[in-house]
């Protein structure tokens, strides 16, 4: 079961058992906890993720520029 579908099936059968409940408070009371569980779960949202990607996509492609010249560099003080 992929994450999304957990959280989406968790959520559901929340819903259902607040709409089945007398005491409406309890929607408040769960999103919170759920929300203070999440919080300690360390997660990124996607957006972060993708962001962090292309850096990194980056600087690799930077360090392979730089790898490639210093490459060259040391070819040319080699020679005579």
């Amino acid at each position: 079961m992929s994450k999304p579908n957990f959280f989406e099936d968790m959520q559901s059968k929340i819903n259902q058992a607040i709409e089945n409940s007398p005491a409406k408070d309890i929607e408040k009371n769960v999103k919170a906890m759920l929300s203070s569980g999440f919080a300690k779960l360390d997660l990124v949202t996607r957006e972060e993720f993708d962001v962090q990607a292309q850096v990194l996509a980056t600087t690799r492609a930077k360090l392979e520029l730089l790898e490639s010249r210093i490459t060259e560099i040391e070819a040319q003080l080699k020679r005579p």
